[in-house]
Parts: C-alpha cells; sequence; structure tokens
C-alpha cells in the first residue's frame, strides 16, 4: 500500500485546522508569513487565490516531500473588501456596515508540493440581521472579531449576528472543504474518511 504523504496547514488559522481535525486528518502547522497586499486592479477572489498559493509554496521550500495547505479569506460588502479589523472600534465600524444586509465571503484553498500547486475558491453569500450600536459593541468586547476578516466568526458568538448563508457554510468559517477535497483528488489522493488513498 502505497504511503500517503504528510500534511501541512500553512496557517495559524484554528479554525482551519479544526476542520482538518475534524475530517480526521493528521497535519503539522507551519504558519507562512507572506506580503497580503493587494495589487492594482486585482479582483477579491484573485487575491484570496495568490495568497493561498503563496502561503503553500512558501511553506513547500522547507517541506518539499509533503503536500502544504495554504488558505485566505476575503469578506466582501458591495465591491470592498473588509480585512481584519486594527481595533475594536474599526470592529464596530465593520459591523454596523453589515448590519441587516447581505455581504459576500471567498475562501481560496491551495496544495502546494509533490507537482504543481493546485487552487480553487470557496464562495457564499451572508446575511446579517439588523442590530445596533450597543450589540456590535458587545460583541467586540469579546475580542473574537479582532483576527477575522469581516470582524465576525459564524462559528463563534458572530453565529449570533447571521441570519442565513447561501453557499458554502465552511467557506465562511474559512476552509472551503469540498474545494480541498477536489484539489486532493487532483493531486492523486482521495479523501477516505480520517485518511487518505491513492486515486486509482
Amino acid at each position: 500500500m502505497t504511503a500517503s504523504p504528510g500534511l501541512i496547514l500553512a496557517s495559524a488559522s484554528p479554525r482551519r485546522a479544526e476542520l482538518l481535525t475534524q475530517l480526521g486528518l493528521r497535519f503539522e502547522v507551519i504558519p507562512a508569513h507572506v506580503d497580503e497586499t493587494y495589487l492594482s486592479g486585482e479582483a477579491p477572489a484573485a487575491h484570496a487565490e495568490r495568497l493561498a498559493r503563496n502561503k503553500a509554496e512558501t511553506v513547500t521550500r522547507a517541506a518539499p516531500g509533503a503536500l502544504v495547505i495554504g488558505g485566505d479569506t476575503v469578506v466582501v460588502d458591495r465591491g470592498r473588501v473588509l480585512g481584519k479589523p486594527g481595533s475594536a472600534e474599526e470592529a464596530v465600524a465593520m459591523l454596523l456596515l453589515l448590519a441587516g444586509r447581505e455581504h459576500e465571503v471567498l475562501s481560496a484553498v491551495a496544495l502546494s508540493g509533490i507537482g504543481d500547486t493546485v487552487s480553487a475558491v470557496g464562495w457564499a453569500r451572508v446575511r446579517f440581521r439588523a442590530f445596533d450600536a450597543e450589540l456590535a459593541r458587545a460583541y467586540a468586547v469579546s475580542g473574537e472579531p479582532l483576527d477575522k476578516a469581516g470582524a465576525y466568526g459564524v462559528q463563534g458568538l458572530g453565529a449570533a449576528l447571521v441570519e442565513a448563508v447561501e453557499g458554502d457554510y465552511y467557506t465562511v468559517v474559512g476552509f472551503p472543504i469540498v474545494r480541498f477535497l477536489e484539489l486532493l483528488e487532483r493531486k492523486g489522493w482521495r479523501y477516505v474518511f480520517g485518511r487518505l488513498a491513492p486515486v486509482g
């Protein structure tokens, strides 16, 4: 039987690590540090995919025999990209911007190593319920919004802000699982509930 390759997550995101653990996969975490500056004229999806690929490829150079997973998530409100807030005040402003309306979430995933890098982008539309500044401030004080694009986490306390999700829920969490499984197959490996098996 062919031994499956080692998996490395090139991200410090606890959400991505939790989802890989939920899938029963063993992996190592080696966060990649890359420049996340937007390129002139770059579309949000292209930006997320480029960063996911850069993160995976950066770690691959130090671990060429493994499959390295990179990821990046962006929140888009009426064409404007909302990154991670720099303060609680900025988080409140972002949350009030999104309150009572819909926005898009794009999460890219990339697999590098053992051949070419492959990547894909997941999509979802999220609708927030209406809420006031007092509730936004209370959420910001929890600290949860500060390390998340768009200033919320759908899998945490931020679930109380979300009225509906259209599309891939796991894209909103930050790791589009189905896209990841498709990329594994493109790399020659099939996910079989807790383990990887060669395709074919």
